[in-house]
């Protein structure tokens, strides 16, 4: 049980990056299949939908259970969430170029389009979080 916990508390933040960004496809996906394919709204604009929603909630969890960071005042939390935030739109901007070749360009469906974009964003988001945006302060 103890080798169990050291290896969890080594590879913690990997591990809850994994789970929060698992749950945070599941939140891009969810908002993009509920807008595209229930409501019926343009792909390209449910999928600028689904990406916002997304940042937020990813905004969120990565800074209280992933890279656990402590802000003490509005402006570092304010400075902070532009710089996830614009990170997470170049990502974004990825996402939709992406959409736009696979389902205009590929004529892929839109919701397999959309998970296998992901694949790419994740692993860029983590990068962008882990040494740009939640990087420790020496």
């Amino acid at each position: 049980m103890n080798k169990l916990m050291s290896i969890y508390k080594k590879f913690q933040e990997i591990i809850h990056y994994g789970l929060f960004g698992i749950l945070t496809t599941v939140v891009n996906i969810g908002t993009f299949y509920l807008f595209e394919t229930i409501l019926s709204f343009p792909y390209l604009f449910a999928n600028a939908i689904a990406i916002f929603i997304s940042i937020v909630f990813a905004y969120v969890t990565n800074k209280k259970y992933v890279f656990k960071t402590q802000t003490t005042s509005l402006k570092q939390t304010v400075t902070e969430f532009l710089y996830f935030f614009g990170f997470r739109l170049i990502s974004g901007l990825f996402d939709m170029g992406s959409m736009f070749l696979l389902v205009d360009g590929l004529n892929l469906g839109t919701n397999l389009s959309k998970v296998l974009t992901q694949f790419v964003v994740v692993v860029s988001n983590y990068l962008f979080s882990k040494f740009f945006i939640f990087k420790e302060k020496k």
